[in-house]
């Protein structure tokens, strides 16, 4: 009887780590990186619901986005923004993350997921917000 449950429990660990995480994506309807980041999320397994927006600025005052860490698409994930070109491995750190609020890139640097550029790729971070508006670096990615 043990064995069965510790093989159920198992399995039910598994099927909840296979789950696909849905996120939300608000883009401006013109925008093709956007879509660009929006395959990359879902080569990497997410469930994308892409949403046009009229008025992006507006939409990313509502999620609390700063406007220094502002780019050109928003993403909602369990109640959390994800700005601009984020990889798709900093939005799982982020869903993980009690601690943060959103992760965003800022701009749009040549080289992260949707903005690939042949073999050039800018340096750029990955910036996690707090409740407190406290910023810390989740990840960097070095210029090619």
């Amino acid at each position: 009887m043990r064995r069965l449950l510790l093989v159920a429990t198992l399995f039910a660990g598994l099927a909840q780590a296979a789950e696909p995480l849905t996120i939300d994506v608000h883009r401006d309807p013109n925008c093709g990186c956007c879509k660009a980041w929006i395959k990359h999320l879902e080569s990497n397994g997410f469930v994308v619901r892409d949403h046009v927006e009229s008025d992006m600025a507006a939409f990313k005052t509502v999620q609390g986005v700063p406007h220094r860490l502002g780019s050109c698409h928003t993403g909602v994930i369990d109640g959390k923004f994800v700005e601009g070109h984020v990889p798709a491995s900093e939005v799982r750190e982020l869903v993980e993350r009690d601690d943060l609020i959103g992760a965003a890139v800022p701009g749009m640097p040549a080289g992260s997921p949707g903005m690939e550029m042949g073999d050039r790729q800018d340096a750029y971070q990955v910036i996690g917000l707090t409740e407190s508006n406290g910023e810390q670096v989740l990840a960097e990615y070095p210029a090619r």
